[in-house]
């Protein structure tokens, strides 16, 4: 063959003959920044452009690795690991078993260890300890212990019992190999409509900041290492101020809004996480409009990740965007834009650059790593900027100890995932939550109706009938009844999409038909009421006509009924405000706490007995 006629290119060559790999980055002995320095040296571009991609996975059955779910736009694993090169992915979906998960965790790590640097698999994952279910923002417990919701954390108020939810639940992460929790979720709900606020602690920065700093102790521990789970703090410069409450998921909600003028109000919780520690950033979809700021998507803005972020408060960990604000997908039958909200205009490369420019170190919910590696090939991305991400990327590899030990211990992990202890304490932890609203004398009694007496006639709608039969004797009518316990949760509005409908959005009112039913169960028992809030319902038609009103924030029946009855105490104490009508709630400014005219009850409200 003549030299002429030779067409493989240099990095043809490099990839069809790649040079020996020098093992001191497996050093445990060096520092990290010389193994970092040796491991990155050592890379191809492709190798780097892999790091920068975060997308969710799916465990196989029996857990298998997975061929991918096209339900949801998800590659199947080899393609992801093999072909383009990633190590970061967000768990999709519950496991059946801790076993199931620790086995799949340890045959992906398998898959890495064969590729040619053999570079570790970090796995993330949305919240999967509470009673959501939504598959753009949290997952069902399964085998895990189950506690309320963050706001119910917010409702208990209690920065030690926070950290030990962290603890258990780094625990029970790392022993099926979860290392970066995408969480907590530190906006303040200072919007009554707006659909993401379960996953925070309220409404009020100075009880958000000190339990959010609790949540990442309990997590990293006193700093980052081999028994932690880091955290990626959550949305970044706080979320909350959402115009009308609505949804940046959505193109309908991409405005975010500060009509009081109130933007460092927002910011508080998360200097509170950069002094704790926190690892990892999220910047949030939505786009501020009407500030200093550009007025793009905040994965995309330059003068907020840069500028607020990186400059002013020298943050130097990972930034990580929300899923999807480079490319349109399908999800679940319905197409699915991506949220490049402020630059919708532009193509994905030009999005994929802007995201970079602005500072950002990983795409999240995005696996096309070829059009970084394109990007860096036409001049358009310098290698030093590629090389910048990537040294924190895999610092973090490193710092949590993935290199010296990959695998998890499956029979630990089936001990230590949901046992007997830590299901006790998230039960606890149900039970504290729940707060006592409104609690009546009746015209017959001289006490409040709550607590209730063992073994009275229950009329049951909403409650599991075979755990209420420990405490009373339950009867099929009202008519039969002493008592009606009635579960139902907030309000909110159908959307034309099964997908928007997880993010529970619109109006806090109640259906002219379900306040009728209510009303006319209460005039022929007394009747208690138990509201999840996940978002403030407005309560204002019940109050004078149910005997009690309590709300809870993700609690099993025999939680309920355990406070109900007496068997614990209610302890919590309303982490927002419930307005008293939508008028008030429309009257409002979406970046203002504690703002709804005479809300019908205030935050921090909360009965005992």
């Amino acid at each position: 063959m003549t030299e002429s006629s030779l067409t493989i290119t240099t990095d043809d060559a490099a990839a069809a003959n790649p040079p020996a790999v020098d093992p001191t980055f497996r050093d445990a002995s060096l520092p990290v920044e010389q193994r970092v320095e040796n491991l990155l040296g050592q890379m191809t571009l492709e190798e780097k452009a892999g790091l920068f991609f975060q997308t969710m996975i799916t465990i196989g059955e029996d857990g298998a690795l997975s061929e991918g779910d096209a339900t949801f736009g998800i590659a199947p694993t080899s393609d992801m690991v093999e072909g383009r090169h990633m190590t970061h992915f967000n768990v999709f979906g519950a496991a059946t078993s801790a076993t199931q998960m620790a086995e799949w965790h340890n045959r992906l790590q398998e898959l890495a260890a064969a590729t040619r640097l053999g570079i570790p698999v970090t796995l993330s994952t949305d919240p999967r300890h509470s009673f959501s279910e939504n598959p753009g923002a949290a997952m069902l417990a399964g085998p895990f212990s189950q506690w309320p919701e963050t706001l119910g954390l917010g409702a208990i108020g209690d920065e030690q019992l926070v950290e030990r939810f962290g603890d258990i639940a780094r625990q029970e992460y790392t022993a099926v190999g979860l290392r970066v929790a995408l969480h907590p979720q530190i906006d303040l709900a200072t919007e009554s409509r707006w659909a993401r606020q379960v996953a925070t602690f309220g409404e009020d920065a100075e009880l958000t900041s000190k339990l959010g700093a609790a949540y990442i102790r309990g997590f990293q521990g006193s700093e980052l290492g081999p028994d932690s789970v880091a955290t990626m703090s959550k949305h970044f410069p706080g979320g909350g101020p959402q115009k009308d409450g609505e949804d940046p998921h959505f193109a309908y909600g991409r405005e975010q809004v500060y009509p009081g003028d109130n933007f460092e109000y927002h910011l508080k919780p998360f200097e509170a996480a950069f002094a704790a520690g926190g690892s990892q950033i999220m910047p949030y979809y939505g786009m501020p409009v009407g500030t200093e700021y550009e007025e793009v998507g905040f994965g995309f803005n330059k003068s907020v990740i840069t500028g607020l972020l990186r400059e002013r408060y020298r943050f130097d960990g990972i930034v990580c965007t929300d899923w999807g604000l480079l490319s349109d997908a399908d999800l679940m039958g319905q197409s699915f834009p991506a949220r490049a909200w402020g630059v919708e205009h532009l193509s994905v490369r030009e999005r994929m650059l802007k995201v970079l420019e602005a500072g950002a170190d990983q795409f999240g919910g995005e696996a096309i790593p070829d059009l970084l590696v394109d990007l860096v090939r036409s001049g358009e991305v310098s290698e030093e900027r590629i090389d910048e991400s990537a040294r924190r990327l895999l610092r973090e590899k490193f710092v949590l100890g993935l290199f010296e030990q990959p695998f998890v211990d499956v029979e630990r992990a089936e001990a230590i995932v949901g046992n007997a202890e830590f299901r006790a304490a998230g039960e606890a932890a149900q039970r504290a939550a729940i707060t006592l609203l409104t609690n009546k004398v009746l015209a017959d009694s001289e006490a409040p109706v709550l607590p209730l007496s063992r073994g009275i006639k229950v009329y049951l709608e909403g409650v599991d009938a075979e755990i209420a039969g420990a405490y009373a004797t339950v009867v099929a009518t009202p008519d039969e009844a002493d008592i009606a316990i009635v579960r139902i949760g907030a309000p909110f509005e159908q959307r034309a999409t099964f997908f928007e409908n997880f993010f529970h959005a619109g109006s806090l009112d109640f259906t002219q038909e379900k306040v009728h039913e209510l009303r006319a169960l209460a005039a022929t028992v007394p009747t208690i009421v138990d509201v999840f809030l996940d978002r403030p319902a407005i309560l204002t038609p019940l109050v004078n006509d149910v005997a009690a009103i309590v709300g809870d924030f993700g609690a099993s029946s025999a939680a309920v009924l355990d406070v109900l009855f007496g068997e614990a105490s209610p302890q919590g104490s309303l982490p927002m405000e419930l307005p008293s009508s939508m008028d008030a709630v429309r009257a409002s400014r979406e970046d203002v706490p504690f703002d709804t005219a005479d809300p019908l009850f205030p935050f921090g409200h909360g009965l005992r007995y």
